[in-house]
C-alpha cells in the first residue's frame, strides 16, 4: 500500500488537492480531524490533556458531558511554545496510534493508495515511524504565491487581508516545506489547471 503525505500552507489549496486525489481513488485520511478527535471526551488523549492543563480547560457540552473547550486551551498553547510542546507530547502519540489503526484497516480491506492530509507534516513526526510500517513514503507539498493565497482567504473565508497575511507569516515557510517534498505542486491558477496537474502525478503516487 502506498501512503502519501500531503501538506501546504493556508490558502495554498491543500484541501482541494486532497479532494482531487480522492476522485482518483485515494483513501484520504484527515489527520487534522484525528487531532481534534483524540482530545474529545473518550478520545485517546483526553485524560492526559486534562491532567496536564487542569480542569479549568473544561466546559460542559450540549449533552452535559465535560469536554475540552478549545477556546480555553488555544490561548495557553499557541501563545507559548513550551505549552504547545507539552500538548503535543501527549496528543501526537495518540494521533499516530489512531492513524496507525486506520492505516492497518485500510490495508486489510485492500486499499492500494492512502493520502494523509495534514497541516503540520513538516513540523511534526505524525505519520512517521508507525508500528505497522505504513508510514508515508512520499511527500506532496502544495504551494501558491502569497498574493494568491491572501486573495483566496479573503474571498473564501472573508478574512481581512492583513489578518490573512499574518496567518501565512505565522506558518512554516515554503522553503522549509520544499526541503522535505518529493513533489511540489504550484497552485497559482484555476481549478482546471490544478486538476490537470493532479492527474499528471497520480500514476507516480498510486503505483
Amino acid at each position: 500500500m502506498r501512503v502519501t503525505g500531503l501538506c501546504g500552507g493556508i490558502g495554498a489549496g491543500k484541501s482541494t488537492v486532497a479532494a482531487l486525489f480522492a476522485e482518483h481513488g485515494a483513501l484520504v485520511i484527515d489527520v487534522d480531524q484525528i487531532g481534534r478527535q483524540v482530545i474529545d471526551p473518550g478520545g485517546r488523549a483526553f485524560d492526559d490533556v486534562v491532567r496536564l492543563f487542569g480542569e479549568s480547560i473544561l466546559s460542559v457540552d450540549e449533552s452535559g458531558v465535560p469536554a475540552i473547550d478549545r477556546a480555553k486551551l488555544a490561548p495557553i498553547v499557541f501563545g507559548d511554545p513550551r505549552e504547545l510542546e507539552r500538548l503535543e507530547s501527549v496528543s501526537h502519540p495518540a494521533i499516530n496510534a489512531e492513524l496507525d489503526k486506520r492505516l492497518i484497516a485500510a490495508s486489510e480491506v485492500g486499499h492500494d493508495w492512502v493520502v494523509l492530509d495534514m497541516a503540520v507534516l513538516v513540523e511534526s513526526k505524525l505519520g512517521q515511524n508507525l508500528a505497522s510500517g505504513h508510514s508515508y513514503d512520499t511527500v506532496v507539498v502544495v504551494e501558491a504565491s502569497e498574493s494568491v493565497r491572501i486573495a483566496r482567504l479573503v474571498q473564501s473565508r472573508g478574512m481581512d487581508p492583513a489578518d490573512a497575511a499574518a496567518r501565512i507569516t505565522s506558518q512554516t515557510d515554503d522553503a522549509t516545506r520544499r526541503a522535505v517534498a518529493d513533489i511540489v505542486m504550484t497552485n497559482n491558477g484555476d481549478v482546471a489547471e490544478l486538476t490537470a496537474a493532479v492527474a499528471a502525478i497520480v500514476p507516480t503516487l498510486s503505483r
